[in-house]
């Protein structure tokens, strides 16, 4: 007869779930007991003191944390707001800044204009805008927003800053095209105001960067030309009215030929920051041959 084999008893585990239900359970009887029972000493009291406090603590510190941080992101998205505004702020700033810079320099052009009106009242003028240039750093030829409609014609004389521009060399319905004394090339017929001696101007793009063109040709029988001399234009121009201001002299030479002389002129108009400019209406007389 074979041994009848004895199973093992199997050990009794209680699950997880059902462990952690019967502490809550126990904490909370003990914590009911523990404010119910008056005996301060009492076991029950005991093991409160022990088990729950540092539960407790643990509970109030997390607490304390949570409320900390919440406080701080609080603060953070009230500074967050704020930056967003003051950015809002500066970018406003930056805008009205922008435009009170672009309207103080227009400001300080058309008193420059007005002041060149007065200069030269005898003459009726027109003022206008530049509203295109050609391609380079410098005004050497450029388009205004004022043309025939307007009674604007070819060699309109034009100034601006403190003197002399140039002309009007091409017109349309409400447009007209300016080329500036500085055009490479271009000669304009001067006068030196202390001698009363005549020279021709000439345009020159290499050397405006400096704020100078040249001159020659000047019959300076005096010995009188200096530097700061003015320079304007003379009354035997081709297209130019007489005593328009076209600079001053910068430097002076002998000619080769010691009988002329030559140098350069700084212009009386900047010609890299032109915006507004004045036309005369009144054309050089010319006498037809």
């Amino acid at each position: 007869m074979s041994p009848v084999l004895k199973r093992p008893k199997e050990k009794f585990t209680l699950p997880a779930k059902y462990l952690l239900f019967i502490l809550t359970l126990l904490c909370i009887g003990i914590m009911f007991l523990s404010f119910k029972t008056p005996v301060i000493n009492s076991p029950i009291n005991t093991v409160a003191g022990t088990v729950l406090v540092p539960f407790q603590n643990g509970i109030s510190n997390i607490g304390s944390w949570l409320s900390e941080k919440s406080s701080q992101l609080a603060e953070l998205a009230d500074v967050l707001d704020e930056n967003q505004k003051l950015k809002e702020e500066i970018d406003r700033l930056t805008i009205e800044n922008t435009k009170f810079q672009q309207e103080r320099y227009e400001l300080s052009q058309l008193r420059e204009l007005l002041e060149l009106d007065e200069e030269y009242s005898e003459y009726q003028k027109q003022g206008a805008r530049i509203i295109m240039r050609d391609t380079g750093n410098w005004f050497s030829t450029f388009v205004i927003n004022k043309g025939s409609n307007d009674g604007i014609k070819i060699n309109c004389n034009v100034i601006a800053g403190s003197g002399l521009v140039g002309r009007v060399t091409d017109v349309g319905p409400n447009y007209a095209k300016v080329t500036s004394i500085i055009e490479d090339n271009n000669n304009t017929s001067g006068l030196l105001l202390s001698t009363g001696d005549h020279l021709v101007v000439t345009g020159d793009l290499s050397t405006i960067s400096d704020g100078m063109i040249s001159f020659s040709k000047l019959v300076d029988s005096s010995g009188k030309a200096a530097a700061g001399d003015k320079i304007v234009t003379s009354n035997i121009s081709e297209y130019y009215l007489p005593g328009l201001l076209i600079g001053y002299i910068n430097e002076i030479n002998t000619d080769s030929n010691n009988l002329t002389k030559s140098g350069t002129l700084t212009t009386a108009v900047d010609f890299e920051h032109l915006n507004n400019v004045l036309v005369i209406m009144e054309l050089k007389q010319v006498v037809n041959k």
